[in-house]
């Protein structure tokens, strides 16, 4: 058999397994973005690009369009909430894979262990625990009055900001396993002459570490902004539904909403975000040819 003949048939299997599980669901979300919504729910078949006009206007009572904003607002939230949560994720992540590279044998082993402990729970019980630390009289509030820095104090709960600490906690370690994969590759020597050169700490860090800790990072970063970017499980039980994001948008849509080709539209808008990340990310990362 020619090389040729084996790319071919040799990954056939794995192109129709991708075929199938894939292009098709994608295709098929794609189609009912642009059905009409049915009477009772669902959708009926047809070609309509009403689904993606409701996201920017909504129908008066005469049947005009009116520039309405809701909707643009979740979509920049989600992506604010996703990119900071990356950046705290990043900044967090590089002085703990560094310590864990620095780490003996054992010691780095009950590290890495203790990174990847959260996986082994339900994301559900992990984000619930965060309902009981930031709730009223929670594990938090108690201990902020015991220690007689507060004597009384608004829920936490239902914020932004207890959305973006359960997605820190629930992405970070998405983040510290390839920054530490990349900095344990690190050759100590060139710590060592930064050192030799009389270059501090911050600079050491700066001009060495981070520059090599790159490819981690940027895998980190694929890691944890495309998954927050379709979080369901924060918003709807630390945000209290208050503050939506696209992926409980496209939950309440395709639930209790009964408006499937809207959901559909925003799931296409979803994956267009992803896709202008993942390639520019790919931009970024590709080497640079050498000009003659």
């Amino acid at each position: 058999m020619k090389p040729t003949d084996f790319r071919i048939w040799g990954l056939a299997p794995a192109w129709v397994i991708m075929a199938l599980t894939l292009v098709v669901p994608i295709g098929i979300v794609i189609l009912v973005s642009f059905a009409s919504r049915g009477a009772y729910g669902g959708f009926d078949w047809g070609f309509s690009p009403a689904s993606y006009a409701q996201i920017l206007f909504e129908e008066d009572w005469d049947g005009n369009l009116a520039f309405t904003p809701q909707y643009l607002s979740i979509i920049g939230r989600t992506l604010w909430l996703a990119g900071l949560t990356t950046a705290i994720c990043a900044a967090l992540a590089l002085p703990a894979a560094y310590t864990i590279a620095q780490a003996g044998g054992r010691a780095k082993a009950v590290l890495i262990y203790l990174v990847t402990l959260p996986f082994w729970v339900s994301m559900i019980v992990r984000v619930y625990a965060w309902i009981i630390i930031l709730g009223n009289d929670g594990v938090l509030e108690k201990t902020l009055r015991s220690l007689g820095l507060v004597t009384d104090i608004d829920s936490l709960l239902f914020t932004n900001g207890a959305m973006l600490t359960g997605l820190v906690y629930s992405y970070i370690p998405l983040m510290i396993l390839p920054v530490f994969a990349s900095i344990e590759k690190l050759d100590p020597a060139l710590i060592e002459a930064s050192h030799d050169l009389y270059g501090s700490r911050f600079t050491t860090a700066r001009r060495v570490i981070l520059p090599l800790a790159m490819p981690g990072l940027m895998a980190g970063a694929i890691l944890v902004f495309v998954p927050c970017l379709g979080a369901v499980l924060e918003p709807i039980l630390l945000g209290g539904g208050k503050a939506m994001l696209m992926g409980n948008l496209i939950q309440t849509q395709f639930g209790g909403g009964r408006n499937w080709p809207f959901g559909a539209a925003i799931a296409v808008v979803l994956m267009v975000l992803v896709m202008i990340f993942l390639m520019v990310n790919a931009l970024r990362a590709r080497p640079e040819v050498p000009h003659d």
